[in-house]
């Protein structure tokens, strides 16, 4: 209500009928939900909760799953990696033989081209093997920045064999539980050995539930037959 409102009302100029029923039109109006929205209905869901005591939903075996896949599959990633690593080595190696011919056969041109400077032939091929050995030299430091990179990889794998420890540390808590719930639930009398104990009482709404008159009529039909 405005300051307008409540001055017209302090000096009687409205009628307060009209304005108590302008008031509860617009709060019953206010409450009304939106023809797409429905009330919330508990029991719908997507799915089946709690799922079935199957195979496929076993929490432990599914977690067991996971682990053993998983570590299965780093291994050959990290297999696979140090295969590369290796190979990466051997061009390596290769590559400083290469340099090394490279630099026998520069020095034997520079010798050529200083005692004979007027052939032209051996200032170009000691240009040319100028040129190869920085190709070897760039090829040899890719080479080396890719090893380290792989190092690096296999470095970061091992979070992987963690997270597995971790799964498997979960795993373990949940059995250890489960044997503690079996202990603490557990009676000093064999299930096999139990009489049979009364799973209803009266008030329950089951037609396993026996009514005083039949338990009277159970009795004195007992009685009868002594």
């Amino acid at each position: 209500m405005t300051q307008e409102e409540l001055d017209a009302l302090m000096s009687g100029d409205v009628d307060v009928d009209s304005m108590e029923e302008d008031t509860s039109n617009s709060s019953d109006t206010s409450d009304e939900l939106p023809e797409d929205v429905g009330p919330l209905d508990p029991k719908k869901s997507d799915g089946v909760y709690p799922p079935p005591a199957t195979d496929d939903h076993k929490v432990v075996s599914q977690l067991d799953e996971v682990t053993r896949e998983s570590e299965a599959k780093a291994t050959e990633i990290l297999d696979i990696m140090d295969q590369i690593s290796n190979a990466m080595m051997d061009n390596e190696e290769h590559l400083n033989t290469v340099l090394e011919y490279l630099n026998h056969n520069k020095a034997l041109f520079e010798k050529l081209t200083n005692k004979f400077p007027h052939v032209n032939t051996f200032k170009e091929e000691l240009s040319k093997i100028d040129d190869m050995i920085e190709l070897v030299q760039q090829s040899l430091e890719n080479s080396q920045n890719a090893s380290d990179n792989i190092m690096m990889a296999m470095d970061i794998m091992q979070f992987q064999d963690i997270h597995r420890q971790k799964i498997e540390r979960v795993i373990n808590i949940m059995r250890e539980l489960l044997k503690y719930m079996n202990r603490i639930f557990e009676g000093k009398i064999d299930d096999s050995k139990r009489v049979s104990s009364a799973r209803h009482i009266h008030g329950d709404s089951t037609e396993d539930v026996v009514e005083e008159d039949d338990l009277e009529a159970l009795i004195a039909q007992f009685a009868g037959k002594k």
